[in-house]
């Protein structure tokens, strides 16, 4: 669990997380977080690898009322970079699922993904 937690760390930075055993042993890491703060390093590493117009594409198609919710390689995670992936297939280990809850999804994407001017 150690290399999934550095690889999610590698992504939103250093959270707060908790581990959570699941049915049928694999686990579940949870943060709690009330403000965008906890996102800035995942906004900069968009930015940085010159990705923002793909992943406001992926989070758009991937908002559920207030959820927004996609796959990240976990290889490509530990890393340091960001790739979004299929659920399955596409990442040997399995995908890092992400699922962020906000009262107002839609700005959040636009925070993180602003359109190039």
């Amino acid at each position: 669990m150690s290399k999934v937690k550095q690889a999610v760390e590698n992504i939103f930075g250093s959270l707060n997380l908790e581990e959570k055993l699941q049915q049928g042993g694999s686990s579940l890491l949870t943060t709690l977080t009330k403000n965008r703060e906890s996102l800035v390093k995942f906004k900069q590493l968009l930015r940085r690898e010159r990705i923002r117009d793909a992943a406001r594409t992926v989070l758009l198609k991937s908002l559920d009322k207030d959820t927004i919710s996609f796959n990240l390689n976990k290889q490509v995670a530990f890393v340091g970079h960001l790739s979004f992936c299929e659920p399955v297939a596409e990442s040997p280990l399995g995908p890092i699922k992400v699922k962020i809850t906000s009262d107002n999804p839609k700005k959040l994407i636009d925070w993180l993904t602003p359109r190039a001017l």
